[in-house]
C-alpha cells in the first residue's frame, strides 16, 4: 500500500474538523453497517470489475477502498484520495492488514490530481457531502484523467437528478443509466 501527501496535488489544507474525522470514523468503521450497506454490492452496480484503474474521491477511513481492491484483483489499482491526513493513514493501516498491495492513498484534492490523461477506467464519488474545489471543478478533473467510455458513478445525494445529470452533460459525460441511488456516466470521447 502506498501512501501519498502531496502539495502538488491539491491546495494547501487548512485545519480540518476532528468531530467531523471521529463522526465519520465511528460511523464507517461500525461492524453493523455492513449489515445495512453492502459494500461489494454498490461498487459492482457502480462497474467495478477485475483489472481496472479505480479513482475513489473522498475515501474517508476506507469502507469501499478494501472491498474495491478486492474486486480490482491484484492487477487492478485503486487510488483513494481525501483531504484528511488521518483517513490516509487510516486507510494504510486497513490495507496492510488485509494485505492488499494494490490501494494508493492519496492526501489532496481531487480536482486537482496529477494523474496523467485518460488514466483511470472509473471513478466513484460516493456520500460526498462537500465538495473541496465544488462539484464543477471535481467533474472537470475526472473528465481529464477518465478514459474515453470510462465512467463515473455518483452517488445521487437530495438534490434533484435534473441538475446533476445537466452539470455532468454539460462537463463532457453522458448519462448511462441509475442504479438504485447512482447515477452512471460515460466520459464523451
Amino acid at each position: 500500500m502506498n501512501c501519498t501527501r502531496s502539495k502538488t496535488m491539491g491546495k494547501k489544507i487548512e485545519h480540518r474538523s476532528m468531530l467531523a474525522y471521529w463522526t465519520i470514523t465511528l460511523i464507517h468503521d461500525n461492524p453493523l453497517l455492513k449489515l445495512l450497506k453492502d459494500p461489494f454490492s454498490k461498487l459492482r452496480a457502480a462497474g467495478l470489475k477485475e483489472r481496472q484503474k479505480v479513482i475513489e474521491v473522498g475515501c474517508g477511513p476506507g469502507f469501499y477502498t478494501i472491498p474495491a481492491a478486492k474486486i480490482v484483483g491484484k492487477t487492478g489499482q485503486i487510488y483513494a484520495m481525501d483531504l484528511h491526513p488521518g483517513f490516509i493513514e487510516r486507510v494504510g493501516k486497513k490495507a496492510e492488514k488485509a494485505g492488499l498491495s494494490n490501494i494508493t492513498a492519496i492526501e489532496g484534492n481531487a480536482s486537482e490530481t496529477a494523474f496523467p490523461k485518460e488514466s483511470m477506467d472509473l471513478a466513484f464519488l460516493f456520500g460526498l457531502g462537500h465538495i473541496s474545489g465544488g462539484l464543477e471543478d471535481l467533474i472537470l478533473e475526472m473528465k481529464r484523467i477518465i478514459r474515453p467510455a470510462g465512467t463515473v458513478a455518483f452517488e445521487k445525494g437530495h438534490g434533484k437528478s435534473e441538475n446533476t445529470l445537466n452539470l455532468f452533460n454539460r462537463m463532457g459525460f453522458s448519462f448511462s443509466e441509475q442504479r438504485g441511488r447512482l447515477m452512471i456516466f460515460e466520459r464523451q470521447k
